[in-house]
């Protein structure tokens, strides 16, 4: 479970800060500031502010002023946009964010909402969390994904969605940080193993 970004598990959070990811040359501080900028593609000036700001929390609250002029199929590419967002975190932060990933063994992972029952779950008077946890299942899938070697660790195509767009140009491949870890991934070209 997750809650606090302080804690043992609050990488997992979009809110913790240290995950950075670079979108079409431009740095973004958290995955929650790209999720929210994603919601504006057709507003360059809009995803611009949503991205500057210094904290995820100011960068929801700034694209909350801005919530009527949201993509109109926002509902239902939502979940998607999120996990792609979740696995260029994962891209550009292998290491840290791949290694928290793998710390979560095979363990539920949950995160604890007092007000969000659809990402997360939410307390109930008898202690238990009740919700749909959608969060909690997308980093479930990207860790068993990741832990399988089944995901390229060094690069995300741009989803297959309308309007893919940040700052007005349509968002590229992105490609693993140098800086960043390497993960030796298992393939089956002639039963060696690559560095990627």
């Amino acid at each position: 479970m997750f809650h606090k970004t302080n804690e043992r598990f609050g990488g997992l959070s979009n809110m913790a800060p240290g995950f950075p990811i670079t979108v079409n040359n431009s740095f973004i501080r958290t995955s929650e500031a790209l999720y929210q900028a994603c919601r504006f593609p057709h507003l360059p000036e809009v995803q611009q502010l949503v991205i500057e700001q210094t904290s995820p929390m100011t960068a929801k609250m700034y694209a909350r002023k801005h919530l009527q002029h949201t993509r109109e199929d926002w509902d239902s590419v939502r979940v998607a946009l999120m996990r792609w967002c979740l696995r260029a975190k994962l891209l550009q932060n292998q290491s840290t964010f791949g290694g928290l990933l793998l710390a979560t063994e095979d363990l539920p992972i949950v995160e604890y909402s007092t007000k969000d029952a659809f990402w997360g779950a939410k307390p109930q008077s008898d202690g238990t969390l009740v919700g749909k946890n959608v969060l909690g299942r997308l980093l479930m899938e990207l860790r068993e994904l990741y832990s399988l070697n089944k995901i390229d660790c060094a690069q995300l195509k741009p989803l297959n969605v309308s309007d893919f767009n940040l700052f007005g140009e349509k968002i590229q491949t992105l490609t693993a940080r140098l800086n960043d870890e390497t993960k030796v991934v298992s393939t089956a070209i002639y039963n060696q193993e690559i560095l990627i």
